[in-house]
């Protein structure tokens, strides 16, 4: 079910508040450019800054837009075991297809810790749950013996890889087989980690060039080789916006480039801020290499 290019949503404010209409558009811009799948309130998405009600309500707008039809996997990590159960709770009460729970931040619970967390989840949702592990951001790494004690639990389906090392792929593939869903949480390696036996990511820069990145996806699992070349080329066009997008802390970049798209503003709630003249001059230089402007 989760496979390919997975925008990794922004969320738009307006005046720090939620821009419903621009979320919308933004929703609609996807199903348009044949993004395939939509993870609404992740990290990329401000999770640790919307409360509660916002959180919800902008994955049961997520759910809604879609109708259906292209997969939800709704972002319902947090460091709290109970908050994370409540949320994935409602995305599953609301039509989610799936929940994207991020490793505990901060606490830096042990490898058991990490184990109990995700089995409490798991224990309380019929939703298929991707675990998303994020050192550079949560401090902690969960390993793939951990990974794979959760995966014989009913929901533990994939992961989110975001630790930048390819060999950890073929570490996971090794022990859990090719039923554990791979997805890596980084742009810059899709293309090499497709190749290697992954399927799909969840991606930042999808949220500005959801075709480039949808047909990269799809060509590199392509049986043709002149259609994996293409793969290659396009992920060589991706590659300087990759990097623009990650000079400064996620999402901050994006939701400028976003704004220069005229898909919503680029406010970004504290501790967060807008990003440096500097950083705006190598994000449209990269938006020109891409042609997207």
């Amino acid at each position: 079910m989760f496979k390919g290019s997975n925008v990794a949503l922004i969320t738009p404010f307006k005046n720090n508040r939620l821009d419903e209409e621009a979320y919308i558009k933004l929703i609609h811009f996807h199903l348009k450019n044949g993004t395939n799948g939509l993870v609404p309130a992740g990290t990329t998405g401000e999770s640790p800054t919307l409360n509660h009600n916002e959180h919800e309500k902008v994955i049961e707008l997520c759910v809604k837009e879609s109708n259906g039809k292209i997969p939800v996997i709704a972002g319902t990590g947090s460091n709290s075991t109970e908050e994370a159960i409540s949320l994935t709770k409602h995305a599953e009460k609301v039509g989610a297809d799936g929940a994207l729970v991020v490793t505990p931040y901060y606490n830096k619970p042990t490898q058991e810790g990490l184990y109990q967390h995700y089995k409490a989840i798991n224990d309380n949702t019929n939703l298929p749950i991707i675990i998303y592990n994020i050192p550079s951001r949560c401090v902690i790494d969960m390993s793939v013996d951990t990974m794979a004690r959760l995966f014989e639990l009913k929901n533990i389906t994939g992961v989110k890889d975001a630790t930048g090392d390819l060999d950890r792929l073929d570490q996971q593939l090794k022990k859990m087989g090719p039923d554990f869903i791979l997805m890596t949480g980084e742009d810059g390696l899709a293309f090499e980690f497709n190749k290697r036996g992954g399927v799909g990511c969840i991606s930042v820069t999808a949220n500005i060039a959801p075709k480039l990145c949808s047909d990269m996806q799809k060509y590199s699992k392509s049986k043709s080789d002149n259609e994996v070349q293409e793969a290659g080329r396009i992920d060589q066009i991706l590659q300087p916006l990759h990097k623009s997008l990650f000079i400064e802390s996620n999402p901050a970049p994006v939701k400028y480039a976003a704004k220069l798209l005229g898909l919503c503003d680029d406010e970004i709630r504290l501790p967060l801020v807008k990003i440096k003249k500097e950083t705006q001059e190598e994000i449209k230089k990269a938006l020109k290499t891409a042609e997207l402007i």
